[in-house]
Formats: structure tokens, sequence, C-alpha cells
């Protein structure tokens, strides 16, 4: 959610269990769950970046990367800041990965690197390595997995992470 953004619990609700019935929606299906999305959509005030958001994911979610890209830009554009705000960046980057945009995709999601730390750091560094990986640049995509990886594991943690770093710096 943005700041100042009027919505209430019970819409957020509503929209968290339409995004739970998602997978009830084969592909022959998927204009379907884009309209029940834009139901919920069209409750929003106007000019609410959570509507370009929301409809951006559904596009997403549905194999329409192409459609997705231009709403969250307006997302983000209109004030989409905070948890959403992030997840609209780590979405777009992978919308413009998928349309062979992928260093617009980098340029994006660079910075989060140092953004506040949430449950969403691994999915920027994921993402940022695909997009990496989609440029030719394999190691350092790599190198950002590993990192994200190696708090994750029940070992091995402080070598996985020197691996990871030593990817992209050589050893001196």
């Amino acid at each position: 959610m943005c700041e100042g953004d009027p919505v209430n619990q019970d819409w957020e609700d509503r929209v968290t269990a339409a995004w739970a019935t998602f997978d009830e929606y084969p592909e022959e299906r998927a204009a379907e769950f884009r309209a029940l999305i834009g139901e919920l959509v069209a409750e929003l005030p106007e000019g609410s970046p959570l509507a370009p958001f929301e409809q951006a994911c559904a596009w997403d979610s549905t194999g329409h990367s192409d459609k997705a890209a231009p709403l969250y830009r307006e997302a983000l554009a209109g004030g989409l800041s905070g948890y959403k705000g992030r997840r609209a960046k780590i979405q777009l980057s992978s919308s413009l990965r998928n349309i062979g945009q992928a260093e617009e995709g980098v340029k994006l999601l660079t910075p989060e690197l140092d953004a506040p730390s949430d449950e969403l750091d691994d999915a920027v560094r994921g993402c940022l390595a695909l997009c990496l990986s989609s440029l030719g640049r394999d190691r350092e995509g790599l190198s950002l997995v590993l990192g994200a990886l190696a708090p994750h594991l029940p070992r091995y943690q402080r070598s996985m992470a020197n691996y990871a770093r030593l990817l992209v710096e050589p050893e001196e």
C-alpha cells in the first residue's frame, strides 16, 4: 500500500482471497481472473496507484509481461511505495527481462540491494540475477543467488558467502 491511500482491510482481504483462487483459473480462463481483479480495482478511488499495480499483477501472472510493464510503471509513478512498491519494482524488472529489456531491470533493482531489509530481499537478488544472466553477466548473477542462499543453509554459511563474493571480487 502507499501512503495516504484510503484502502481498507476488507478490500485488502478480498484481493488476497481473489489471489488465493488464482490456481483455479487455467490458462483458457485467464481473462476471467483478470476480470475478477478488475472488479476489485474498480472500487478504488480515482488515481490510486494500487489499481495499475493489481492490474499489472493480473496481466503478469497470466503470461502478459508486455501488458504488465506499463502498468507497473504507472503504479510506481503514481506513488506506490513501501512493501507493494518494492514488489512492483521486482515484478516490473521480471517483466522487463521477459520482454527483452533486462538492462532496465538491472537499473531498477540494483538500488534495492541497499534498501532497508525485508522478506523480499531474496526475491530482489533472484530477479536481479536473472536480469544479469540475460545480459551475459552470469558470474554476477550467480554471486547474488549464492549470497542470498548462504544465510538459509544449515552449515557452510560463511564459506558460501565467501564463494559468492569471490565470484565478483577476485582474491588479492
